[in-house]
């Protein structure tokens, strides 16, 4: 049975999701707090696979770097933000932090629309674009890990580099809108939702 650990953290509450199945393990977005996610990780007796990245702006990238060489696992992030993890420009920590945020570059790339395993865990990669051009959300059967596309009542803010709305809508419409109402969506910052709440209530789709 799979487990969900959300991790809020940092001065953005960003969040940390830990997935688990068995002692199978995935991270997604380390944003900061890297000591309390290693923390959660070893008080759940679970395995890390590997770190995946739904976008690479700073908030969401500030501890990969630490969690990745405690358990010595690779990163995979979409590659038109590669560039990104490296760059305090482009990942908005030059901007928005006092001190800038970089991490070493990813071991792997996403191939979108790409089913993966790693043990017991098994996801398809899908693009969700207009947060940030990289921006990618995670299906997991019933459930979906949507980064800051979508949130429970909102979306993600489609004013920042490289962010455009019109394809943030077109991308939830058609990547996450096509999923059965009940799916759960576990976002990148606040509470979770579902898929038909956010059809019937959201105020960018009504």
């Amino acid at each position: 049975m799979i487990h969900i650990e959300k991790t809020p953290n940092g001065a953005l509450q960003e969040n940390c999701y830990i997935i688990a199945d068995g002692t199978d393990a995935l991270i997604i977005d380390p944003g900061s707090e890297a000591e309390r996610i290693i923390a959660t990780i070893q008080t759940l007796k679970v395995i890390p696979q590997a770190i995946l990245l739904t976008h690479t702006h700073h908030d969401h990238i500030g501890a990969v770097d630490q969690v990745r060489d405690a358990f010595s696992i690779p990163v995979y992030v979409h590659e038109s933000e590669q560039a990104w993890l490296s760059d305090p420009e482009m990942n908005l920590s030059a901007q928005f932090m006092s001190v800038p945020v970089t991490a070493r570059p990813a071991e792997f790339e996403f191939t979108l629309y790409k089913e993966y395993d790693f043990g017991k865990l098994h996801f398809k990669v899908v693009p969700t674009p207009g947060h940030s051009f990289g921006s990618v959300s995670f299906l997991f059967g019933d459930f979906v890990i949507a980064g800051d596309a979508l949130f429970k009542g909102s979306v993600g803010r489609p004013d920042l580099p490289t962010g455009n709305l019109d394809q943030l809508l077109k991308g939830i419409r058609t990547e996450l809108f096509s999923l059965p109402p009940e799916t759960i969506v576990y976002s990148g910052h606040g509470d979770d939702t579902t898929i038909g709440y956010e059809q019937k209530t959201n105020p960018y789709f009504n």
